[in-house]
């Protein structure tokens, strides 16, 4: 799952972490839970308005209990990556889903019905903090948080993670934090070294912050507008070549992770 507030480059980085995973062999599933639909336009699906079965189509089968069909809603990019798509429909369906009963489990179950036809699976969230996002954090094993190095987007660092903390406690005990990821860094700034210093300063003692730091570059913002990951729009460029580095770390964080697991079995 990737989180925080908008504008710092989180649907990018789902895009780009996806499209990496699935450079080194993974089977990747993203999932737009964003009433925007800002993930399902950057991968192509321009008209998402006009498609029929969305992330909305299958919570709401969840909510009342119809059967899903395999594969159902699940549209493939032209990189070869799943992804379940959204649009403003979904607006409509986190009101709804207020007078269920367990409805912060809907997208868990959802995803325990799947999970095993994929490596990875990403969830692209809104900015705020709703009953869609928490659904978000009840699925997930892990958050990523990407921060733009600039003071105002550190100033909702303090809410998320107390967030993160209380779904942990309350519902979610497996739910941690991967990482802080750095992003639309202009490191030529003295703006962005010293907001970078003053969230290591506070943070790194409990929360890992990635070594790898995603720059400020125009490829990432002409990738997302031609519906393509920054691989495809240019292998070379800088941040193609950060988020190739990222995927890595989350890799080695992952085998790392895996090994702990069968230590303590």
């Amino acid at each position: 799952m990737l989180t925080k507030n908008g504008g710092v480059g989180k649907t990018t980085t789902t895009i780009n972490l996806g499209n990496g995973l699935v450079r080194k062999g993974k089977k990747v599933l993203l999932i737009d839970l964003d009433p925007q639909g800002d993930l399902t336009v950057s991968m192509g699906f321009k008209n998402n308005d006009n498609i029929d079965k969305t992330i909305k189509t299958l919570l709401g089968k969840v909510i009342h209990e119809i059967p899903i069909e395999k594969n159902e809603g699940i549209l493939t990019n032209s990189e070869g990556i799943d992804l379940i798509p959204a649009n403003i429909e979904l607006e409509a369906l986190e009101t709804t889903m207020i007078k269920y009963i367990n409805n912060e489990n809907v997208l868990k179950k959802y995803i325990n019905s799947i999970k095993e036809n994929y490596d990875y699976i990403l969830i692209d969230c809104r900015p705020s903090l709703g009953l869609l996002t928490i659904n978000a954090l009840v699925a997930s094993d892990s958050v990523i948080i990407p921060v733009q190095p600039q003071y105002l987007p550190l100033k909702g660092m303090t809410q998320l993670i107390q967030t993160i903390d209380k779904t942990r406690v309350q519902i979610n005990p497996r739910l941690k934090i991967e990482g802080i990821l750095f992003t639309l860094a202009d490191m030529k700034t003295r703006l962005a070294k010293v907001s970078i210093q003053t969230l290591k300063n506070n943070y790194s003692k409990r929360i890992k912050i990635f070594n790898t730091i995603i720059p400020v570059g125009v490829k990432v913002a002409e990738s997302t507008l031609d519906g393509k990951s920054v691989y495809a729009y240019d292998k070379n460029s800088k941040p193609s070549l950060a988020y190739e580095e990222f995927t890595k770390e989350v890799l080695k964080n992952s085998e790392r992770d895996k090994s702990r697991s069968s230590e303590c079995r």
